[in-house]
């Protein structure tokens, strides 16, 4: 499966800007031979707590993506904020194809350190979808730091995504990270963050394609780039040479952990 990831340089509580950058992309990606294209976290707002800006009720970038890769012929992945009145939820959606929504994901874990929590309530549903006949789940940046949940969709996944808003001075964490993700995990994992500087943080990016043993397949950083990655449908293979899952013993660790 060909894939695109866009690190994007976020043009910060201008949407309107932002979707005109996303339509030039799906059409690159599409030009490409990509079957799908995946856009950071909160990705035509970037990672703003003015949810009067970046909120919407009535599914305003979803409605705007539809028709998009529904004309392309791509399915398209990205971020929007939806509104629950007093607060929100950080959602990561993915529209197939035919302009379908195969899966809305909520953010299980808002960031309170950097006071997401203050303005969003988090998710209580994990989402799985297909595309082109591979397995995907999507987790949000924060989410990272909580293998429970990667460990909860392994079974069913060949492909994790993982859209952020990821800052250059927690970089090392977020390579750690996904990297530690696929090799628990013997999935694929995609890293889409984005890239320049925002609210006086400085994102260096490093998007990146991850195999199931936990090698690099490429990595971009510091610049905005359309990473394009091919992806074979080996999964089972990686894990057949190592299999360290079927070694786990998740009712033990209920007892200790729970």
């Amino acid at each position: 499966m060909k894939i695109a990831l866009f690190q994007s340089d976020i043009d910060w509580c201008n949407k309107k800007e932002n979707y005109v950058v996303a339509k030039k992309k799906i059409s690159e990606a599409s030009g490409l031979g990509c079957e799908v294209i995946f856009f950071p976290e909160m990705s035509f707002t970037g990672f703003t707590m003015n949810i009067n800006v970046s909120k919407e009720k009535n599914d305003e970038t979803i409605e705007y993506i539809k028709p998009l890769a529904k004309e392309n012929n791509i399915a398209v992945g990205f971020g929007y904020v939806k509104d629950l009145g007093s607060k929100c939820e950080n959602h990561y959606a993915v529209v197939d194809s035919s302009g379908e929504v195969i899966s809305d994901y909520a953010k299980i874990h808002p960031f309170s350190a950097g006071y997401e929590s203050e303005h969003f309530v988090g998710g209580s549903e994990i989402t799985k979808y297909k595309i082109n006949g591979m397995n995907f789940s999507t987790f949000i940046c924060y989410d990272l730091r909580f293998p429970e949940i990667f460990q909860a969709v392994r079974k069913d996944s060949d492909i994790i995504v993982v859209p952020a808003n990821w800052p250059r001075s927690r970089s090392v964490h977020w390579k750690t990270l996904l990297k530690a993700r696929a090799i628990e995990t013997e999935c694929y994992v995609l890293g889409i963050n984005c890239v320049g500087v925002h609210d006086d943080t400085y994102y260096s990016g490093d998007t990146m394609a991850i195999n199931p043993f936990g090698e690099v397949i490429k990595c971009v950083s510091n610049i905005q780039d359309l990473l394009v990655v091919n992806i074979n449908n080996d999964v089972a293979e990686y894990r057949e040479k190592l299999n360290t899952n079927k070694d786990r013993r998740p009712d033990l660790y209920k007892k200790f952990l729970y």
